[in-house]
């Protein structure tokens, strides 16, 4: 029976990435945003820091941008960009689960600006966005992190809210219900391998009294992720992350279930979308151009 697992290790990948796209897309933004020429000298070096702070960003001298953005910020305090590159350009630099005090104030650097934006301009979507990201990764290096998660789902649910039909917010919800319902699948066939000689394998259903738990506290979280990527995926039907997300929801559902027939119902309807998006990935690839 096909599977379809993911790290913790790539999910981070991803949010970084995701980081970084927030930033070229706010750049794109900015233009639409800056449209009153500068009036003062000092409106005019802090966009010239700005420019340069964007360069040095591009160039990978994320301590550089940073520097750059903050005395753009210094400035014109009410240059938006600026304090929203200053965020994400902390926010690239934090490293999940790195130890080092340098790296724990790269990421509430990037929380504190975020949130001192949103203060400014509470519908700005790079700053919402940048505090989901950033606060999942944050959340996701704790034992437990489910606060950390609440919180950004409640910055993609903000997302929603202003601009429903963004596909993007839908899965990162869809992505946190898993994370929090995996983790206490985890944690409950964990507890119970630890008092018995012969413990659970990752694909065995769950013990009845361990089911019956389960189901009471995290079905709910369950079937909202499930109903959010299925949303995602109603207004981008070949989202394979998204349906990748999907797959691994069911086989969380399909252990809440006591029915037989019903469990291997929901994990049919898992390995269906692990066939799907193998299918979306191969017509992606021959519609690729080839190489010469």
């Amino acid at each position: 029976m096909p599977t379809m697992r993911v790290r913790f290790s790539s999910l981070f990948w991803s949010l970084l990435r995701i980081a970084c796209f927030t930033v070229a897309l706010c750049f794109g933004r900015g233009l639409a945003v800056q449209t009153k020429p500068p009036q003062t000298p000092e409106q005019t070096e802090a966009r010239d820091a700005l420019n340069q702070g964007v360069q040095a960003y591009k160039n990978g001298q994320y301590d550089e941008a940073a520097r750059l953005f903050e005395h753009a910020k210094q400035l014109d305090p009410q240059l938006v960009n600026a304090r929203l590159y200053l965020a994400t350009a902390y926010a690239s630099q934090y490293i999940p689960g790195a130890p080092s005090e340098e790296n724990r104030q790269r990421g509430e650097r990037g929380i504190a600006e975020y949130k001192a934006l949103l203060e400014m301009d509470p519908q700005n979507l790079g700053a919402i966005d940048g505090l989901g990201s950033l606060l999942f990764q944050l959340a996701a290096t704790m034992p437990s992190g489910l606060d950390g998660f609440q919180a950004s789902k409640m910055y993609h649910l903000q997302h929603i809210e202003i601009k429903p039909d963004d596909p993007e917010p839908y899965y990162w919800v869809g992505v946190i219900d898993w994370t929090i319902a995996y983790r206490a699948n985890g944690g409950l066939r964990q507890a119970y391998n630890s008092g018995h000689s012969r413990g659970l394998a990752p694909a065995a259903p769950l013990p009845a009294d361990l089911r019956d738990e389960y189901q009471r506290n995290y079905e709910p979280t369950i079937d909202e992720g499930i109903e959010n990527l299925k949303h995602a995926i109603t207004l981008r039907p070949d989202y394979d992350d998204a349906l990748a997300y999907l797959n691994l929801l069911y086989r969380q559902k399909a252990d809440t279930v006591a029915n037989t027939s019903e469990r291997k119902q929901f994990l049919k309807t898992a390995d269906e979308l692990v066939d799907r998006v193998k299918e979306i990935k191969q017509q992606r690839a021959q519609a690729q151009p080839q190489q010469p």
